[in-house]
This record gives structure tokens, sequence and C-alpha cells, in this order.
């Protein structure tokens, strides 16, 4: 029988020891590198159903693409009479919505507006509790009105313990359609 002296024991049992760090090393490494994979295997599949998904709605033959309603557009033979008609369209919303037009201007139209923009900037004053109506109507009705910018001040004046007003200045933009209007 092999007799091992102290320091033979002592080096038998660093060496097993550091075999088995290397192997549980190797075995976690292995884990890991498999939950990567898998999850990356199932990310990917996810991916794939969904570009699918997309293709077939763009592209599917049953289906229509949809076409913005004739009342979407401002319907006028020049850009000045759809500006005027969408003037008239916003004095309407603001009657509707307890609120003052204060001015109105027609804007220059910008050089990536398309031909069928008309772009307007307008001032209102509004009571607070009626502003967020007033832009839901403006941006949810027909025509179409796009709110390009928006700033909010508050008037020179206001009455104690009233509901506050607020001056609104409005950058918006409408779709405009050439027609006998």
């Amino acid at each position: 029988m092999l007799q091992l002296n102290r320091e033979q024991m002592i080096c038998l049992g660093a060496l097993s020891l550091l075999l088995l760090t290397c192997f549980l090393g190797i075995t976690f490494s292995l884990q890991a590198w498999s939950s990567a994979a898998t999850e990356l295997a199932q990310r990917r599949e996810v991916f794939s159903r969904l570009e699918a998904r997309s293709r077939s709605g763009i592209n599917a033959p049953g289906r229509k693409t949809g076409a913005a309603p004739a009342a979407a557009f401002l319907e006028a033979a020049t850009a000045g009479i759809a500006t005027a008609q969408l003037q008239a369209h916003l004095s309407e919303l603001a009657g509707t919505h307890r609120a003052t037009l204060i001015s109105y201007g027609a804007e220059q139209a910008q050089r990536e507006d398309a031909a069928d923009f008309v772009r307007v900037q307008a001032t209102v004053e509004i009571a607070h509790s009626a502003l967020q109506a007033l832009l839901y109507a403006l941006e949810s009705r027909t025509p179409y009105v796009f709110i390009d910018s928006l700033t909010l001040a508050p008037p020179g004046t206001q009455r104690a313990g009233a509901d506050p007003t607020l001056r609104l200045s409005l950058g918006l933009h409408a779709l405009w359609r050439r027609g006998q209007g």
C-alpha cells in the first residue's frame, strides 16, 4: 500500500479542489450559454411571428386601405377660401366652447408642405375648464385639423374666484383639397 506523507496529501487535496472548481466553472458556463441560446431562439421565433403578422396585415389581398372621408378636407377652389373655411370652423368651435377668437391669420406654406395644406396662426381666450374640450374637438372632428404649436399664457387681468381664463396661441394646419367649393 502506498503511504502518502502530509505534504503529498495537501497537494493531492489542492489538486482535487482545483479540478472540482474547473469542472463546476465549465458546467455553469455551459448552462449559461444554453439558457442564452434558448432565450435567443424564443425571441427570434416571436420576432418572426410578429414580422409575418405585420407583413400579412399590410399586404393582405382582401384588405382595403382606408381613404379619408370627404368631410376630412377643406374643399375650396383656392387656398384663401380654404383658409377662410378653417377660420369659420375655428370660430364655430370657439363659440361652442365659450371661447373668444382674438386674432387669426394665414401662414405661408412651408417648403416641406405639400400643396394640400393650409396653415394658420390663431389666438383664443378660453376658460381653463373648457381648454381640453376645445383641443379635443379641434383634433378629433372633421375637417382634419392638426395642432402644430400651442402656447398658453394668462391674460392681463383675472377676476378673483372665477374659472381662470387663458390666452391660447395656436399654430394649426388642415388638409385642403382643390374643388369647386
